[in-house]
Formats: C-alpha cells, sequence, structure tokens
C-alpha cells in the first residue's frame, strides 16, 4: 500500500511539472515578440527640418502618423473688435510660460509659431500677435507635436 500511495505523489508531481514546464515554455515566446503598437507605422514618422532664421522646426508627419496622433485644426479668424482669435484649444504652455500655437501651412506639415495672448474669452483665446487670419492651427494633439520637436516622448 505504501509503495502504491508513494508512485501516485510521484506520478503527481511529475505530471503538475510537466505542465508548468509546458505553460513556461509556451509563455516565453510571447515575451520576446514585439507588441503591434510598439512597431512604428512607417520606418520615418516624421521628419524635422529646421526653420532657417529661427530655433523653430518644419515637421512632416506620414499620413499614418497623422491619423494616429488624431489631429485636429482650426482656424485663425477676425473675432470681436476685429480681434485675431484662435481656438483656445489650439494653446500650447511651453515650461518658461511661453504661448504657442502649430500651424499647419501644407498637409501634414506643422510649425510652431509664438503668439500673444491678450485674453480668454471662453473657447477663444484673443491675440496681439499670432498668425495671419485664415491659417490652420492645430486644436488637439499640440502637445505631441511639441514632443515630437524636442524628442520629450523617448
Amino acid at each position: 500500500m505504501k509503495k502504491t500511495a508513494s508512485r501516485r505523489r510521484h506520478i503527481t508531481t511529475v505530471l503538475i511539472s510537466l505542465v508548468v514546464a509546458a505553460f513556461l515554455t509556451m509563455s516565453l515566446p510571447a515575451c520576446s515578440q514585439p507588441q503591434a503598437e510598439a512597431v512604428p507605422a512607417a520606418d520615418n514618422p516624421a521628419t524635422l527640418e529646421e526653420v532657417p532664421g529661427t530655433d523653430l522646426h518644419r515637421i512632416t508627419l506620414t499620413e499614418r502618423a497623422v491619423e494616429r496622433l488624431g489631429l485636429k485644426t482650426g482656424m485663425a479668424a477676425s473675432g470681436p473688435q476685429g480681434k485675431l482669435t484662435v481656438p483656445y484649444g489650439a494653446i500650447l504652455y511651453d515650461s518658461q510660460g511661453r504661448t504657442w500655437v502649430y500651424t499647419n501651412p501644407e498637409l501634414r506639415v506643422y510649425v510652431r509659431q509664438a503668439v500673444s495672448i491678450e485674453r480668454i474669452a471662453g473657447e477663444a483665446a484673443l491675440l496681439t500677435d499670432g498668425p495671419p487670419v485664415g491659417t490652420a492651427v492645430v486644436t488637439l494633439g499640440a502637445e505631441e507635436l511639441f514632443g515630437e520637436e524636442f524628442d520629450t516622448a523617448h
């Protein structure tokens, strides 16, 4: 009887060890595989070019990069009393408190531009200086462009 009970324990221990080993073996290759989100949409989803005479950059994104970032734009307009306005969502504050917007002068091209805010009126920022009326400005995703420009995402 003792030999039968001992043999059962040994078989149970071996079976449990095999199950654990099989589980570990199956899970290890998955750990070394890259995650789908970690693979970029293209070899180079963004290119940076210096804007001559400034410390600014011209950011050109691939179509896929624009989609992934979910960038949205609005327009600089002439507001009350002829004041230049942009959607408040377009305003970006840097670490030194300076205010900026990203303009969208061409398809998938973005350039940071300094703005001076007179005041905020609801969803609009009234400016004393900024892009010309009719200029497309980024209203959603400017932080991601800022991160790309200054490589803060890595």
